[in-house]
């Protein structure tokens, strides 16, 4: 359980300080005066070395991600991914000196008051790898947000920010649940599991929505739907189908924590892209 914990406490502090990162190496990258579009903008940031430490420090919190997901109910780990944005936050306010609002800071307290009650309350995960139809669900589920995704580019017109952010979401979400049912790895017998190709599928669609989200609209709506989608899709999944419950039955403790951990996330959710403030400015 402690093990669980710290995992899922790490990956948030590696993902929210990955994206500061990120933004310190974009900056940069910007102040170089180079307007040849996104490409060149991209390949521009890759040679910064901020940059480049935030894409590793991504691939270590997905690991830490992974560790937790083996330890802790889904809706403990997700509500701690959520909680990166109050890192970013935290973050931007000492490195790109972004000013917080007084409801930030409130945002920042809520996530640490709803985490500190989840940990207190998490019992065990429940019924491990699930069914086979639970494990070929995942992967139908995830194709299906890709035919989401794309018709909402096509036909979402003003609303396809927060719709896009919501599919980025429930595939992010995906991602959780199928690592969660994927049974323990080994070939070849991985090479024909449904969830294997759903972690592939939900990760790279999840990815991929989230960035037309953020070429198509506001930043903050499509990361307050990220974070909902994100959270309350594994969560419903791991308490009624997984099996996932709390300790000595404190529900209604882990209910408390797990809203004030996702309001408070929903307060920072300008801080899903940490340019954001910088272009604002």
């Amino acid at each position: 359980m402690l093990t669980g914990l710290l995992s899922a406490l790490l990956a948030a502090l590696l993902t929210g300080s990955a994206t500061v990162l990120q933004a310190v190496g974009a900056r940069r990258a910007a102040g170089t005066g180079s307007t040849a579009g996104e490409a060149a903008a991209l390949a521009g940031a890759l040679r910064q070395w901020p940059f480049l430490v935030g894409v590793g420090m991504d691939m270590c919190g997905f690991a830490a991600e992974l560790v937790a997901l083996e330890r802790l109910p889904l809706y403990v780990v997700e509500a701690a991914l959520a909680s990166a944005l109050a890192v970013t936050a935290v973050g931007a306010a000492r490195v790109l000196r972004v000013r917080l609002r007084r409801s930030e800071w409130a945002g920042v307290a809520a996530v640490c008051a709803g985490l500190l009650l989840l940990a207190l309350t998490a019992g065990r995960d429940g019924h491990g790898t699930g069914d086979d139809a639970l494990r070929l669900g995942v992967l139908l589920v995830a194709v299906a947000l890709l035919g989401a995704g794309w018709a909402v580019v096509r036909y979402g017109g003003a609303r396809r920010a927060p719709l896009l952010g919501l599919v980025a979401g429930l595939q992010f979400g995906v991602v959780g649940v199928a690592v969660r049912v994927l049974p323990e790895p080994r070939l070849p017998q991985l090479l024909t599991e449904p969830s294997a190709y759903a972690v592939a599928v939900a990760g790279i669609g999840g990815f991929a929505a989230l960035t037309w989200a953020m070429q198509h609209g506001s930043v903050t709506s499509a990361t307050a739907a990220m974070v909902l989608g994100e959270t309350l899709g594994p969560a419903v999944v791991g308490v009624l189908v997984l099996g996932d419950h709390t300790r000595h039955d404190l529900t209604p403790v882990a209910v408390l924590g797990f809203v004030a951990a996702v309001a408070g996330a929903l307060t920072l959710a300008r801080f899903g892209d940490a340019e954001q403030p910088a272009a604002a400015a």
